[in-house]
């Protein structure tokens, strides 16, 4: 039987990949992010494949989150594999000069966002006693870099959400894992920088940065090595 994946910030970059992955591989897929017109031409792709249903909202929304989420029709009702994927960084300054909108932007999407869907999936599989979920962290959410603070604050969130998760739900049989990458290529940059593109390009200078094709091969060797053992 076909199992079917929901992918939060599917639109671009890590999201994307991994839904073309599993597209690839047979998966059915809840593809989910904020632009609709790339969802429904994602969508149009990999319905060559796979079945796919779209679902555009924000993540920061709670309320948006659970009407979606109950929205969702038989054929795609039960979630077996959450990919937790949404996440931003804004801006890159010092703690004394960061903006507050930024902070809020930040901790809103990578923590509470990953909080609210989680929330609306997990009756399901506590229910049902399976699922696996992955939480795409990062290094960040390892180590601190320099004007980091906050985007870094929230994926140590993410590292301990994880952790404190895993142990939680290990009782109701659900598998729980991270993907923690270093520089990814991806349009993350560009979000940071709002959209200088030049101040974006020149993060990846000097060396060679992961590709979202990457981390979405890992994250389909979690998922699928974890399963057949």
């Amino acid at each position: 039987m076909s199992k079917t994946a929901l992918i939060t910030g599917a639109t671009s970059g890590i999201g994307k990949a991994t839904a073309e992955l599993f597209a690839n591989n047979g998966i059915d897929l809840v593809i989910c992010g904020r632009r609709e017109d790339r969802l429904r031409k994602l969508k149009e792709a990999l319905e060559k494949q796979v079945k796919v249903h779209i679902l555009c909202f924000d993540v920061r929304d709670k309320e948006a989150v659970e009407r979606v989420i109950q929205s969702l029709p038989a054929g795609f009702s039960k979630i077996d594999i959450l990919i937790n994927n949404a996440g931003n960084a804004h801006g890159l300054d010092p703690i004394e000069e960061g903006s507050l909108d930024d902070w809020d932007a930040m901790m809103d999407i990578n923590v509470k966002g990953l909080l609210y869907v989680t929330k609306a999936i997990l009756p399901q599989m506590t229910e049902r006693k399976e699922g696996h979920i992955i939480n795409i962290g990062s290094t960040a959410g390892k180590e601190v870099y320099p004007k980091g603070n906050v985007y870094c604050a929230s994926k140590h969130a993410v590292d301990a959400i994880n952790q404190g998760m895993r142990i939680d739900l290990n009782q109701y049989g659900i598998r729980v894992g991270a993907v923690n990458p270093g520089p990814v290529e991806t349009e993350f940059s560009n979000v940071r920088f709002k959209g200088d593109d030049e101040r974006a390009d020149n993060v990846y200078k000097g060396f060679q940065p992961l590709r979202p094709e990457d981390i979405a091969d890992i994250i389909y060797f979690v998922v699928t090595e974890t399963v057949s053992r």
